[in-house]
């Protein structure tokens, strides 16, 4: 019976992987079809396995320039959350004050609010910026790198709140009697702490900020700065749909966030364990 039971949760797992490795299966195989062998049959394997659909998806989203401007957002973004939310969240626990609290909370509470709510004050404020003060926050890369960061900084917080409280303040006490200074004990003793939770924080960001469509889609008008998910966007016409190079331009975008998580997974659930739950 015991075998049995184990044998079970086995072939369920096994199913539930199918079910949630579907679309990833669907997406790639049909980006080596042509259009007529997608209608025919979804699920098929092509004719012949070839790369010119992935070379016309490339030059028809302007790939490589595509490809540098989500990079740059994604870097940005994520480096000035890191280091931002750290501070942040280090002098919010150390302070220990009701202010301290109502800041943290207030940042918790931000977290609930549909993005979808904001959208229209949002582009608002961001075009009476741009227009009236001249401050380039609208169609500029600089422009989404800085809403970037406010929008992600309160789960950042949050995950480095956790963290930072499990610290014992002895080690910084210890740093200040030897001369050292509130930033020297930050960055020399308190950061170098923070790694498996500094990982976490940049995983879940990159690949937050990376597949981002909706607040680029509001921000981003010129064609050159398009970041992948826009360019792959525009293979959705109104009249048609070319799935094929669609298929191939989102397999384009999936694969660098893959790689990343691949190479930093680990760091995830030690550093949410060790984070968010203390």
């Amino acid at each position: 019976m015991r075998i049995l039971s184990k044998w079970s949760r086995e072939i369920l797992l096994v199913v539930a992987a199918l079910i949630f490795l579907s679309p990833i299966y669907i997406i790639f195989i049909n980006s080596f079809k042509t259009r007529q062998e997608l209608y025919e049959n979804t699920l098929a394997f092509p004719e012949v396995f070839g790369f010119q659909f992935y070379t016309e998806a490339m030059e028809k989203m302007n790939f490589f320039s595509a490809f540098l401007n989500s990079m740059f957002v994604t870097v940005v973004s994520v480096v000035f959350i890191v280091v931002l939310s750290s501070m942040t969240a280090w002098m919010l626990v150390r302070s220990g004050s009701r202010i301290s609290t109502i800041i943290f909370m207030t940042l918790i509470a931000t977290m609930l609010i549909p993005f979808q709510t904001l959208m229209m004050p949002l582009m608002q404020l961001v075009t009476g910026i741009t227009g009236n003060l001249g401050i380039p926050l609208y169609n500029t890369l600089s422009g989404l790198v800085f809403m970037n960061i406010g929008f992600h900084a309160a789960l950042s917080v949050f995950l480095y709140h956790g963290f930072i409280k499990s610290i014992p303040i002895s080690l910084e006490e210890a740093a200040t009697i030897d001369g050292a200074s509130k930033f020297g004990v930050f960055w020399r003793i308190i950061f170098p702490i923070l790694t498996p939770i500094t990982a976490t924080v940049m995983i879940l960001n990159v690949i937050l900020i990376w597949n981002d469509f909706l607040l680029p889609s509001l921000t981003l008008v010129d064609k050159e700065l398009r970041t992948i998910p826009l360019s792959v966007f525009y293979f959705f016409g109104e009249f048609t749909i070319e799935w094929n190079l669609a298929m191939a331009g989102l397999t384009l975008t999936i694969i660098p966030v893959v790689i990343f998580y691949i190479i930093a997974q680990k760091y995830i659930i030690k550093g949410i364990g060790e984070g968010a739950i203390k």
